[in-house]
């Protein structure tokens, strides 16, 4: 199959049904842009995994996506969209960057959740942006779009943290993609893994998510699998 884009922890590659593309999840891990990467055997497993079970979840509670079906251990079919260059953040609580802006130590509760968005350019280090350079600015998409778009990041915020609960793990903050379908639509795209959530122990306030190879702070697949089998029970 032809590859069309390879980012830092994934590949896509066109199929013989023009709508349809195939998802291949990398063992890859980044930190800092791509300026510390390595690679983890099974990671890619664990987050095709992890996305298949969170995407399923979300589609239950009425979000869509772009996820269609499995194929193997590290590829999924999904639905061809054309995303829109925003990276979506939803903070729960202060951590990572938030925490070096303001000046806020990592770990206090926000009194309610807040989105935060960032243009997705490499070369830029995705920087954050305001709603207008979104809609006046760049033009990345239109009114209506940002709010669809908000919208649905603060309800799957909502069932993602209720999930995460009863796995008896906090969500912090992570990141969305969305794209536009063929028709105009909506929907989630990209993946949800603990590469781009970040997720504490509830009790311990382990970190299981890709901040333990940012800080080198433990085995990366082993905070993975830790976050899979204990959603997996929850669910």
């Amino acid at each position: 199959m032809k590859m069309i884009y390879e980012g830092k922890a994934k590949r896509l590659y066109e199929t013989e049904v023009e709508d349809e593309l195939l998802m291949e999840f990398k063992d890859d891990a980044t930190a800092g842009n791509g300026a510390k990467h390595a690679l983890f055997e099974g990671k890619g497993t664990l987050n095709k995994q992890l996305s298949m079970l969170i995407y399923g979840m979300l589609e239950e509670g009425g979000i869509p996506t772009h996820h269609i079906r499995e194929v193997d251990e590290t590829h999924v079919i999904v639905r061809r969209v054309k995303i829109i260059p925003l990276e979506v953040v939803v903070r729960n609580v202060v951590a990572g960057s938030l925490s070096k802006r303001l000046g806020i130590e990592e770990g206090v509760a926000l009194s309610e959740p807040i989105i935060e968005t960032f243009y997705k350019v490499d070369e830029l280090n995705d920087p954050m942006i305001t709603d207008a350079h979104v809609l006046k600015v760049l033009k990345l998409c239109s009114k209506g779009d940002l709010a669809v778009i908000k919208e649905m990041a603060f309800k799957v915020n909502s069932l993602l943290g209720a999930a995460f609960a009863k796995a008896g793990i906090r969500l912090i903050d992570f990141k969305m993609e969305f794209g536009k379908t063929a028709d105009g639509d909506i929907i989630l795209a990209d993946e949800i893994s603990p590469d781009c959530c970040r997720l504490w122990d509830a009790q311990s306030g382990e970190k299981l998510d890709k901040d333990r190879f940012r800080r080198d702070l433990g085995d990366l697949t082993e905070g993975y699998r830790q976050v899979l089998e204990r959603l997996q029970h929850a669910l």
